[in-house]
C-alpha cells in the first residue's frame, strides 16, 4: 500500500512537466537554450562523439547538442517529450532523426546506441532511477553516457527569479511541485545514481561559468515568458504582484552587472559520465570498456 502514493506522485510530476513546457519552445530557444548551450561540447567530449558514433540525445529541446554532434560526424537520433521542442530541433537540422518520446520509455531496442547524452533533462523526470535504467538499456555494451544537471538547490544566476518571487512576498503555489531530482543534485549523489543503474566508472565534473546576457532579454524570454517553474509562477500574477517581482529582480540583477544593460550570471552545473560494461564484464566484473 505504501508504494501507490509514491507512484502517483511521480506520475503527477511527469504530467506537470508536460504542462510546464507545452508551447514554450520558442521562448526557451531565445533564452534558456543560449545558457545551456555552454555544456554541449563537454557532453560530447565525455562520450567521445565523432564520425560514425550512433548517438541518442534525450530531452533535445531545440536540438543544440544534437546539432553539435552532427557537426562532429555522428549519426544522431534525438527525442523530446514536447512536440514543440522536437519541431524546433527538426527545423534546426532537417537531416536529424527527431522523435517525440519521454523517459522512462524510449521507442528503441536494447543496445541501440554507442553513446547517449542528455543536457539538463534528468532533473525533469519523475522517476530518476527508472530513467537511468532506460538509458542503460538503450546503450550498447562498451558505450558511454553523459548527462548534465543543475547543482541543486539552485544558486547564483539560476536562483535570481525564484529569489525575486520570495522577496516580493509572492507565495509559491501548492500545485507547482518541488524538483524530484534535488536529492541527486550534488556530485556524490549524482555519481551514485549512475552506479545504481549499472553504469561503470561513474564520474562527476563540476561546471561553472558566467552567462552573459541582457537582463531585459532574460526577463522577457524566461521569467515573463513562463519558462521554468518560476516563470510559470510569475505568469499567474496580477500586474501589482508582477511589478513587485520585477523590482526585486532588477535589484538582484544589479549585483551581476558588467556593462550598462549587461550582466554575467554565475552558473553551477554537474556533468556525470559513465559507461556500460562490455559483454565480457556485464556479470559485474571490475573492468569497464569504453571509459
Amino acid at each position: 500500500m505504501a508504494r501507490r502514493p509514491a507512484h502517483r506522485l511521480l506520475s503527477d510530476f511527469d504530467a506537470y512537466e508536460r504542462r510546464l513546457w507545452a508551447g514554450r519552445a520558442d521562448a526557451y530557444g531565445r533564452g534558456f537554450a543560449l545558457l545551456t548551450a555552454y555544456t554541449a561540447e563537454p557532453l560530447l567530449d565525455a562520450v567521445a562523439a565523432g564520425p560514425g558514433t550512433a548517438l541518442l540525445d534525450v530531452g533535445t529541446g531545440p536540438g543544440t547538442v544534437a546539432v553539435a554532434a552532427l557537426r562532429r560526424g555522428a549519426a544522431v537520433t534525438a527525442v523530446d517529450a514536447d512536440p514543440g521542442m522536437a519541431g524546433a530541433a527538426a527545423r534546426a537540422a532537417p537531416s536529424l532523426d527527431v522523435r517525440v518520446a519521454a523517459l522512462p520509455r524510449l521507442p528503441f531496442p536494447d543496445a541501440a546506441f554507442d553513446a547517449v547524452t542528455g543536457n539538463f533533462v534528468i532533473n525533469h523526470v519523475g522517476d530518476p532511477p527508472a530513467a537511468m535504467a532506460e538509458l542503460h538499456r538503450v546503450l550498447r555494451p562498451g558505450g558511454r553516457l553523459a548527462l548534465t544537471c543543475w547543482r541543486l538547490p539552485p544558486t547564483g544566476g539560476l536562483a535570481v527569479t525564484r529569489e525575486a518571487i520570495d522577496r516580493a512576498g509572492v507565495a509559491w503555489p501548492d500545485d507547482v511541485p518541488p524538483p524530484v531530482f534535488t536529492p541527486h543534485g550534488e556530485p556524490a549523489a549524482f555519481a551514485a545514481l549512475l552506479a545504481a543503474a549499472g553504469f561503470a566508472g561513474p564520474a562527476v565534473t563540476e561546471l561553472d561559468w558566467a552567462h552573459h546576457t541582457d537582463p531585459e532579454h532574460w526577463w522577457e524570454n524566461v521569467s515573463a515568458a513562463g519558462v521554468g517553474a518560476a516563470g510559470v509562477v510569475i505568469s499567474r500574477q496580477d500586474p501589482a504582484a508582477t511589478g513587485r517581482i520585477r523590482r526585486e529582480y532588477d535589484r538582484l540583477m544589479a549585483a551581476y552587472a558588467t556593462d550598462p544593460g549587461r550582466v554575467a550570471l554565475p552558473m553551477h552545473a554537474l556533468l556525470a559520465a559513465g559507461g556500460r560494461y562490455s559483454r565480457a564484464d556485464e556479470g559485474g566484473g571490475p573492468v569497464a570498456s569504453g571509459l
